[in-house]
């Protein structure tokens, strides 16, 4: 396969890669970064340890070119890091931070072991004041990862790699970073904008007892509100203030200061919701007004970091492109981003899906490919199939109840870990059957834990009636839009499609072969079906009651070839001032 780097990942600084504050809507002034070289070892679990093998630049997975190792751990192996640090303790608390491990880990700070950790997708934190001491600390941190061996959230990693299966990785794949703090700090803030009744609520959690906070909000550098919390809550009156939007992404930032700590983060004043326009039609609404959704389907690979984006740089690029392009929209398909990835489509304007990482174990090619695009929406209707219940559990990779379970604990920090996010808007638990299971109970627990969003409850097919959107997968076949039942009232949305390929010599993973929906040979041919796509699938059916649309995609990713842009993001594929020119006409 061809080893491609993307211009950031040449430049990339191995003592001290992202080196930017890595949770933007919790700023402390405290922030040691412990990216940068590390040992590594690749030991079979059978085997003693004996010993570092060599270095790898944190937070690279060890099968990426930019961590310098590439070799894939299996689910025999278990993989070691180690590094030592300077440190001076000048606070009471001091926590580690990882931004995300791939996927169960222990780790040790001199060689004591502080605290354990599983789902590869979620940052976690332990306290380890107690263990560290002024001068010299050694940290380790001991992984495992069964990839698509176990029924764990894996997402579209496979030790089978081919078509829309990638090669896996595993580890240490975001920022690992010290904080100190006060003894009783503040250990999260939720945010809950409401435009109805122009107030935005704060809630805040401690690491002991609830004290009082005095809350400030802020507009260009300047106080524009103030107000104080009661028992950890707070509700601010706002007047005379900018909605936020795509087009006006507007933004307040917050200080939030009790005695002993402070922190600060932003927000913006938005509505998600459904509605009518006034044809009567159910459509996806921003701030109680009908918005058109349109997107692409991002799945957050680089050719040279894998999952973790060569810099914060690279990210902007991929937001920014596309907004150019005239998109509104990224589908975070099966990957949760870094926080700063959420944080520059909160600033620039993106709005964001976010699909659920998908587990179970190995999927049946017959159930989640085969059957739907047989039978597409009609199947589960006519035979039952996928209804909430554990007879439908072994046909979709879900029989393991402790993978199920893991399921919603994931669920459940992946909300809370982007709750704060202003341009997220939906959620996705279920793509395509991939470990779908209890779909309507999902949605309900989704419902319940985040009020304020929409859901697509099976996006694609085996659809249960359930959510906020009725959602379509469609490459090859007519664009038509069953009703769920005479009553289904949601809004339609066309949640993939597309999928053109247009190879670009010298920039492809895979010069054997390549995957796409529909495969093109040349530039002008790409473009010319691209606009055709637009114009006969997407802009003529927004009349008719399409209310979003998600092209696939915006990356190409190892043999897939139906990105935008290619997998080292050299060329973009598509001239952006046609795209815009298309994309102009796909509004409401």
């Amino acid at each position: 396969m061809e080893k491609l780097l993307t211009r950031w990942g040449k430049k990339l600084d191995k003592n001290l890669p992202f080196n930017q504050y890595p949770r933007p809507q919790m700023v402390r002034d405290s922030f040691i970064n412990l990216n940068g070289i590390w040992n590594y070892a690749i030991i079979d679990k059978n085997k003693a340890f004996d010993g570092y093998q060599g270095e790898i630049v944190v937070p690279f997975s060890p099968e990426c070119i930019l961590s310098g190792v590439e070799r894939i751990v299996t689910p025999n192996d278990f993989l070691y890091y180690q590094r030592t640090f300077n440190f001076t303790k000048t606070r009471d608390r001091v926590l580690i931070h990882f931004g995300a491990v791939d996927y169960a880990c222990e780790v040790f700070i001199n060689g004591a072991l502080v605290g354990q950790n599983k789902g590869g997708y979620y940052p976690f934190t332990f306290d380890i004041t107690d263990f560290v001491k002024d001068g010299q600390n050694e940290i380790m941190v001991k992984v495992e990862d069964p990839t698509d061996t176990g029924h764990q959230a894996r997402g579209k990693q496979s030790f089978k790699r081919g078509g829309i299966w990638y090669t896996p990785q595993s580890g240490i794949w975001q920022t690992v970073w010290l904080e100190e703090t006060c003894q009783n700090y503040i250990e999260r803030v939720k945010i809950t904008p409401d435009i109805d009744n122009d107030i935005v609520n704060f809630e805040l959690f401690f690491s002991d007892k609830i004290v009082e906070a005095d809350i400030k909000i802020m507009e260009g550098g300047k106080l524009k509100w103030r107000g104080k919390t009661v028992d950890g809550t707070a509700k601010i009156k706002l007047d005379n203030y900018s909605l936020w939007s795509p087009e006006n992404p507007y933004l307040y930032d917050v200080e939030i200061t009790t005695e002993t700590d402070k922190i600060g983060s932003y927000f913006g004043m938005r509505k998600f919701s459904v509605g009518k326009d006034s044809q009567g039609i159910t459509r996806l609404m921003l701030n109680n007004k009908p918005y058109f959704q349109n997107g692409l389907l991002d799945q957050g690979y680089w050719s040279d970091g894998m999952y973790t984006p060569p810099s914060d740089e690279a990210m902007i690029y991929d937001i920014q492109t596309m907004k150019d392009m005239g998109f509104n929209m990224l589908r975070k398909h099966i990957k949760v981003e870094p926080l700063r990835w959420y944080y520059h489509c909160d600033r620039l304007g993106m709005l964001v899906w976010q699909d659920m990482v998908n587990g179970g174990s190995i999927y049946s090619m017959k159930t989640i490919a085969l059957r739907p695009a047989l039978s597409l929406a009609f199947l589960n209707k006519k035979l039952g199939w996928l209804s909430d219940g554990k007879e439908n559990y072994a046909k979709f990779s879900r029989q393991d109840e402790q993978g199920r379970q893991e399921f919603y604990a994931d669920s459940d920090r992946l909300i809370d870990t982007l709750y704060n996010s202003v341009s997220l808007c939906l959620w996705v638990p279920f793509n395509e059957a991939w470990g779908q299971f209890d779909s309507l109970k999902a949605c309900d627990y989704y419902r319940k834990k985040d009020p304020t969003r929409l859901i697509d409850h099976a996006s694609g097919w085996f659809d249960q009636g359930g959510g906020d959107i009725n959602s379509f997968h469609i490459y090859f076949t007519r664009y038509k839009f069953p009703k769920f039942s005479k009553d289904d009232d949601r809004a339609i949305a066309l949640t993939e499609f597309g999928g053109f390929s247009l190879q670009a010599k010298g920039h492809m993973f895979n010069k054997e072969k390549f995957f796409g929906y529909r495969k093109h040979y040349n530039r002008a041919a790409f473009e010319n079906a691209l606009e055709r796509l637009y114009e006969k699938k997407v802009i003529a059916n927004i009349p008719k009651g399409l209310s979003a649309a998600v092209y696939t995609e915006v990356s190409d990713v190892e043999d897939e070839c139906n990105g935008l842009l290619t997998y080292d993001r050299e060329i973009v594929k598509m001239d952006i001032e046609r795209m815009r020119k298309i994309n102009q006409k796909v509004k409401l």
